[in-house]
């Protein structure tokens, strides 16, 4: 057997594909109410076949256990409360974790870190609007931190040397320039007690010194040298010295708005959005003849979500479902909305999902359900 088949074929423990759950889909861009992650699961017993599905559903267990896999990765987190107990039988969700956990099947949730992520629910429906260009409604506070700011306060005429001495440290890179500081002249005072040796001054007497406020932005990496550096470098036997953690920009978030390549009716919208997620009903709020040019795309049950943005008579709130309320709300607006279903505006992300999982760990097996079903139905 050729060496990268072989290894292609190898078990994977189920901790590697969490990490690649997560990198896919980052945790920490979810809601702070959401439960995502693994829920339940042996992080060091190996997955071969993993099932994708919205909802797990007694019918997608029964195909899990058919299909042997050892890992559902369920869209919706079958545990969303805490729960006390789990026992079986029973309706409610959590007999169908204690079934997984029997059957030594693993579930794992992505929910809003998947709407949140790059590639995911929102971003899907974006696609299938021929949306090129988006923006997150609302950005997530949970970014990756940055690097941090170093403060120090030193003598005004140390300033120049203490400065460089933490840029030879790592300091100071912004972009393309290096030994990048600010500084701000202030007054600083101290008194020494009587164990102290002041440099400047004598113990037990209150000083005023003419000092210097030195800020530069220092890796993570480089933090402790940087630090070592600046208590060498300064005069004072014990510098004053400050450390600000910075986040990152943000650049993911919930929801999604952009442009309509072109204009189209809302009608005619709705009808081409049904038909590419299959969806079996679809409800439009507004007039169906009314052109609209930029959509607001927020999956499953959008809520008071899109009304955090100015939204006119062109805008079109692309969801799953519809509170009576907020319809009123939307037609007060004046703007309109297509409600396409809140299982069926989620659904479409599945595929692409399965095939991205693959591509990063090609020794897995993964299937989207054929037993994951709308709960509602047409008559």
């Amino acid at each position: 057997m050729p060496k990268n088949l072989k290894n292609a074929r190898r078990r994977l423990r189920l901790s590697e594909v969490c990490e690649a759950l997560d990198a896919m889909a980052p945790l920490r861009l979810a809601q702070r109410w959401d439960n995502v992650g693994l829920l339940a699961g042996d992080r060091d017993t190996s997955v071969r076949r993993v099932l994708l599905c919205i909802d797990l559903t007694p019918a997608v267990l029964a195909e899990a256990v058919r299909k042997r896999v050892q890992l559902v990765m369920a869209y919706h987190p079958p545990l969303f409360k805490p729960a006390s107990r789990l026992t079986a039988p029973g309706p409610d969700t959590s007999t169908l974790m204690f079934r997984c956990i029997e059957k030594g099947i693993a579930v794992y949730s992505v929910h809003t870190a998947l709407d949140a992520a790059e590639g995911g629910t929102n971003d899907r429906i974006a696609d299938l609007c021929g949306i090129t260009d988006t923006r997150p409604i609302e950005f997530t506070g949970g970014e990756v931190e940055g690097d941090s700011k170093v403060v120090v306060f030193v003598p005004a005429e140390h300033a120049d040397f203490i400065a460089n001495a933490m840029f030879q440290a790592g300091a100071g890179w912004i972009g393309g320039y290096e030994k990048c500081s600010f500084r701000i002249p202030g007054t600083g005072t101290f008194r020494g007690t009587e164990s102290t040796n002041p440099v400047i001054g004598r113990a037990g007497r209150t000083e005023t010194v003419d000092e210097i406020r030195v800020e530069v932005v220092t890796p993570r990496t480089a933090l402790p040298d940087v630090i070592d550096a600046l208590r060498r470098a300064n005069p004072y036997d014990e510098p004053a010295f400050d450390i600000y953690p910075l986040r990152g920009v943000p650049q993911r978030g919930i929801g999604r708005f952009g442009d309509l390549p072109k204009s189209i009716t809302l009608a005619a919208l709705a009808r081409r959005l049904k038909k590419a997620v299959g969806a079996k009903y679809t409800h439009i709020v507004g007039a169906p003849q009314q052109r609209v040019t930029r959509a607001v795309i927020c999956v499953g049950a959008a809520g008071s979500l899109p009304f955090n943005l100015p939204l006119g008579k062109h805008d079109v709130i692309i969801t799953g479902e519809i509170r009576h309320h907020d319809a009123l709300t939307i037609d007060r607006h004046g703007c309109s909305a297509v409600a396409l279903g809140h299982w069926s505006s989620e659904r479409p992300v599945l595929a692409p999902f399965a095939g991205a999982l693959v591509e990063r760990l090609p020794a897995l097996d993964v299937t989207v359900s054929e037993s994951d079903r709308d709960p509602f139905a047409c008559v």
